[in-house]
């Protein structure tokens, strides 16, 4: 039951912050500012941590989301959430190491971060190119 709410209150979070990110932001200059910045920073940590949290949750349930070339046996939650994260951080940003990768619902998982991953900087510039007309 833990598991669940902890999935779904990161769901909540990212969908709210991206959802801050096409509407109420509010851009008072042509060009890239110091609140455009911080607010893409914010936006890209919390879409990650959520994700992250989501992927640890699954994982200490036993759904396999992540296989890991290097296996470590600890199962412990900090240690998810930390391998989480970093596999969240890792397919948002499209860079793939190749030292973990996605498995069976954490596929469809990962491709849903990667793009939210693609679709937050293509939204922020049509939103300064929009407000600059």
């Amino acid at each position: 039951m833990l598991s669940l709410t902890v999935t779904f209150l990161s769901l909540v979070l990212i969908i709210g912050s991206i959802r801050q990110l096409f509407t109420s932001l509010e851009i008072d200059h042509h060009m890239f500012s110091y609140q455009i910045f911080m607010t893409l920073v914010l936006l890209y940590t919390i879409v990650t941590i959520g994700f992250g949290l989501i992927y640890a949750t699954l994982s200490m349930q036993g759904v396999e989301v992540f296989a890991r070339s290097l296996y470590h046996y600890s199962y412990s939650w900090v240690n998810e959430v930390e391998k989480g994260i970093y596999f969240s951080g890792v397919t948002l940003f499209t860079v793939g190491y190749g030292d973990m990768m996605p498995i069976g619902v954490g596929r469809w998982i990962a491709l849903c971060e990667a793009v939210i991953g693609y679709t937050i900087p293509a939204a922020l510039v049509a939103k300064v190119w929009q407000s600059s007309k």
